[in-house]
Formats: structure tokens, C-alpha cells, sequence
């Protein structure tokens, strides 16, 4: 895991993090910056850039743990939900470890994701 990775610290617990979800190879939490309520992140426990190199054996597990978070969003009152996942830097990528956004929408809400 590169050291300065500040999600492989989370992983690590060298920084807390409340997660909301967790299973043997993923984890959610809350965005710290969330771009709506309810905005989550889902990261794999191992370092893996992008999508790029995130291997094909974990896909399965992936969407097991997007859709458990998507449940536990739409309990809470949200009716449909945005799954965006960021590329390299010129895609907006921030952090360079693999990692999926889930934002949580109701109708009518006014966000928009822009560029789509």
C-alpha cells in the first residue's frame, strides 16, 4: 500500500474512518466532501488505481457491496441513486485508488451531474 495514500490509511486504521458497510475486500463511508446527502464512497481494501487495474476477479463482490450501499440509502428515504466512478486525472479522478460514488437522489432534487 503507498504511504501516502489516504484511503489505504483508512484501511490500515492509521486514519479513523465510520464505515457503513464492510465486507472482505470492500468498505463505504461517508464522502467527506459529499456533492448531495447521503453521498458514499465504496473502496476496495487493496491499492488499485483506476478501473483500470482493479482485477476482473472482484467484480462480483463490487456490485454486492454497491448495491448493499444503495439499499441502505434507499431506506433512508432517497429514490434512486447515481453510481459514478472517476478515471485518471483528466476524468476527474482525485484520489489515486480505485473508488465508486454513490449519490443518493430524490426527484426534483436539482443536482446535476454535469458532463453527461
Amino acid at each position: 500500500m503507498p504511504e501516502d495514500c489516504i484511503f489505504c490509511k483508512f484501511v490500515s486504521g492509521k486514519i479513523k474512518v465510520d464505515f457503513i458497510y464492510e465486507s472482505d475486500n470492500f468498505f463505504a463511508f461517508a464522502d467527506a466532501n459529499p456533492k448531495v446527502k447521503g453521498h458514499t464512497l465504496i473502496i476496495p481494501k487493496k491499492h488499485f488505481v483506476n478501473s483500470m487495474d482493479f482485477p476482473d476477479s472482484l467484480a462480483s463482490e463490487l456490485f454486492e457491496a454497491i448495491k448493499a450501499v444503495a439499499k441502505i440509502r434507499l431506506k433512508e428515504g432517497f429514490e434512486g441513486f447515481n453510481l459514478v466512478q472517476n478515471n485518471f486525472e483528466a476524468a476527474g479522478q482525485k484520489v489515486m485508488h480505485t473508488h465508486f460514488h454513490i449519490l443518493p437522489r430524490k426527484k426534483g432534487d436539482g443536482f446535476r451531474l454535469n458532463g453527461l
